[in-house]
């Protein structure tokens, strides 16, 4: 894989650089973006990276090396939200998001490649997003800041492509540092690198991709989001961060649907996780985590009800063959799940996850260890 040759091949021309941005898990803190609440993201390792040169033309030329098809090229000044394009539709959205809040982009070539796993719920999409955004930065001079960066990939996604997610991704992706957790406060994008250093600590988190996305899920994100949103207004608060755990008895109380009772009860415990896994990693308790994670999980399956069959046997496996915790991370029904474990026992609990797999019928997961990495860069 070598962008720079790719991109000249393709344009004929050697690009003005290259860029690159991870995908990303997140350890604790799920649904709760959306909610300005705290999550707890690692960027992975896996990247997308991006050749571009800047154009002063309009003119918009997109190629990925790992979809089928031809360069795609757009009007910069034509570019509407909701049009379709598939893939291209991601950092086309990052140049009209860019536009519409005034910065001059006239125009780039692209080349891309990732090895951030596309539909395993590792935030391919928000890499492919942020790199876009940092090169445009960085070759049309625009000085925006990284959490700026973020809310300019989070708006293409939101505005341009038609997915309602919270900042988390982008956030994630833009501002990681190696060996460190992003302790994001989403209501305000304050952040803090929290030290993560697994490998110190005789530890391993595993990325178990399911390789399953079950179709419940197409318009399930949504769902949720618009019944935490009901939840809050029906409490008289503007998200429900402001609702604390030691009130939540109080707040249940006061909500007669039950499904939006499920909602907010997830949202506001979970908060209260992330503020827990931050206190034990604080106390260098790392071990103490994993009871965390599997509680956050059962959550995520009781209460949001977004987990599947799939990512219940990798816990519960994980779980069984001797894990410290685990839990099902990212939008659900199905992409995948973390495992915190012990190195030494990093083998067997894997080889047990994956002989239940099997048992159960399942194609085999993907399993790779978490290394909490760079963030978005130029290369």
């Amino acid at each position: 894989m070598n962008p720079a040759a790719d991109f000249e091949a393709l344009y004929g021309t050697a690009p003005d650089g290259l860029w690159a941005a991870p995908g990303r898990v997140n350890l604790i803190g799920e649904y709760t973006d959306f909610n300005d609440g705290f999550v707890l993201p690692l960027a992975l390792p896996h990247t997308t990276v991006a050749a571009v040169s800047r154009r002063d033309d309009g003119v918009l030329r997109l190629h990925s090396a790992d979809v089928d098809g031809g360069i795609v090229q757009l009007d910069a000044d034509a570019l509407e939200p909701l049009s379709g394009g598939g893939w291209a539709a991601y950092p086309a959205g990052v140049v009209w998001a860019l536009r519409e809040a005034g910065h001059p982009v006239a125009g780039a070539d692209v080349h891309l490649t990732s090895t951030v796993p596309t539909g395993a719920g590792l935030s391919s999409s928000a890499a492919l997003e942020v790199v876009t955004a940092l090169a445009l930065n960085d070759l049309f001079g625009l000085g925006l800041s990284r959490p700026e960066l973020a809310r300019i990939a989070q708006r293409a996604e939101n505005a341009f492509v038609g997915v309602p997610c919270g900042v988390m991704d982008q956030m994630a992706s833009a501002c990681a540092e190696e060996g460190h957790a992003l302790h994001l406060d989403t209501r305000d994008l304050s952040y803090r690198q929290v030290p993560f250093d697994l490998a110190g600590e005789g530890l391993r988190l595993l990325v178990v991709d399911t390789r399953v996305k079950h179709a419940l899920g197409d318009g399930a994100y949504a769902e949720r989001r618009a019944g935490c949103e009901a939840g809050a207004r029906a409490l008289g608060v503007r998200t429900l961060r402001e609702v604390s755990a030691a009130h939540l008895p109080e707040a249940l109380d006061r909500l007669s649907d039950e499904t939006i009772r499920r909602y907010v009860r997830h949202v506001v415990s979970d908060n209260a996780r992330v503020e827990r896994t931050i206190a034990l990693l604080d106390a260098g308790a790392t071990r103490a985590v994993g009871t965390v994670l599997t509680e956050g999980h059962a959550s995520l399956r009781d209460d949001l009800r977004v987990s599947c069959p799939e990512l219940d046997l990798v816990v519960e496996a994980a779980n069984a063959a001797g894990a410290l915790g685990a839990r099902m991370t990212g939008g659900g029904f199905g992409g995948s799940a973390v495992v915190l474990v012990e190195t030494a026992r990093s083998e067997e609990v894997s080889a047990a996850v994956a002989k239940a797999f099997a048992e159960a019928g399942h194609a085999a997961p993907g399993i790779f260890p978490a290394v909490p990495s760079a963030g978005a860069r130029r290369l």
